[in-house]
């Protein structure tokens, strides 16, 4: 199979899709690996990595483009990347597709094959290929939302981890799932006050077993939620539900609860936000003010950590790749259920409930399409 690695073009996007080690177990299993020339720079790879690897470097995202039978990427294609994607063509990389509707319409029209990453899901109902970077995106919650704090950066002026005599900042985290419970153990060990909240009993109590003691859970509601408010001074948006868009917990009326200064990071905006007020920003501008509230947005967050999120990332995306070149596409979705729910959109037909759902389209039942 010809396997494609572009150069991320997303705003401040230094991740990409394959490391080295990657490329060479593909190459000597017979593969072909195109990469675009400086697409791993700003993970730390250079052409001369990918070239040692066995890969081939060209010159432009045109040409991995129109040579390759599978494309790898990390976030979803941007509008002029949509324009190369041809019929037929494997897409693999995260999409979010309820959470943008013009990328949706624009993949359903290339009639490719997308199969995203955060909808991969195995048997347990965890998500192997979203679980690392929500590991990071987590952690980096509470890392930007501590200096958002800063007066510097439009927030109260409060030092999250307080000093001997002055209490440490107050911290709600809105989901208890990989993202909630890293952003969690982050807060927590630097000395703030946690609250988090889900729906989920059983995983309340599990997160009540495993965190330290200044974490309390609670049942995610409204009442809950208007009580805490008025004193937290960090807010960290953390619900998912898979493929579909997120939940609004937090509407503009309720921002008036909050203190001036205090800062929301909704780590949910890829998938639409949690916060009613929340809009995508990057890595350049990443933050904004609403009623005097610091928000802080940006829908790539563990692009700001390149080396770290690339290397995680391949740990878990290179089994999948493997198959897919190796069994064939088409053969590994019919015979693995896991690997089939991160099927989005096939030949123009959407195969995910979640986005159906979210721009009233047609669902089809991904094995009728298969067989």
């Amino acid at each position: 199979m010809i396997i494609g690695i572009p150069k991320e073009i997303k705003n401040h996007e230094n991740r990409v899709s394959m490391i080295p080690f990657a490329v060479e177990a593909l190459c000597k299993e017979g593969h072909i690996v195109n990469v675009e020339t400086a697409a791993g720079l700003g993970s730390g790879f250079s052409d001369e990595d990918y070239l040692k690897a066995g890969a081939n470097i060209l010159s432009s995202a045109a040409e991995v483009f129109k040579s390759a039978e599978m494309i790898v990427k990390v976030k979803e294609p941007q509008p002029s990347e949509i324009q190369m994607i041809s019929e037929d063509q494997i897409i693999f990389t995260y999409f979010h597709f309820a959470a943008d509707e013009q990328l949706t319409k624009g993949i359903i029209d290339t009639r490719s094959i997308a199969i995203a990453y955060e909808t991969v899901q195995s048997s347990n109902g965890s998500l192997p290929l979203l679980i690392p970077m929500s590991e990071v995106a987590g952690r980096m919650a509470v890392q930007e939302g501590a200096k958002c704090l800063e007066e510097n950066m439009g927030g109260k002026g409060l030092l999250i981890s307080g000093v001997p005599g002055v209490a440490p900042a107050v911290v709600t985290i809105l989901g208890g799932g990989i993202v909630g419970m890293n952003a969690a153990k982050l807060a927590a060990g630097l000395g703030a006050q946690v609250y988090i909240l889900d729906v989920s009993p059983s995983r309340l109590k599990y997160l009540s077993e495993i965190m330290p003691p200044n974490v309390i859970t609670l049942y995610s509601n409204s009442m809950n939620l208007k009580e805490l408010l008025p004193r937290t001074d960090l807010v960290i948006g953390a619900v998912l539900i898979v493929g579909a868009k997120a939940p609004r917990l937090i509407t503009r009326g309720m921002l008036k609860d909050m203190q001036p200064g205090s800062v929301i990071v909704d780590v949910a905006v890829d998938q639409g936000g949690c916060i009613e007020t929340c809009r995508p920003t990057t890595h350049a501008q990443p933050t904004f003010v609403i009623d005097d509230i610091v928000h802080y947005c940006v829908a790539n967050m563990p692009g700001a950590v390149p080396y770290t999120s690339t290397l995680a990332l391949t740990n878990v995306t290179f089994p999948y790749i493997s198959k897919i070149a190796n069994q064939g596409c088409i053969n590994f979705l019919k015979n693995d259920l896991e690997f089939r729910s991160g099927l989005n959109v096939f030949k123009g037909k959407v195969t995910h409930k979640g986005v159906a759902e979210a721009f009233d389209l047609k669902y089809y039942d991904p094995l009728s399409l298969l067989n």
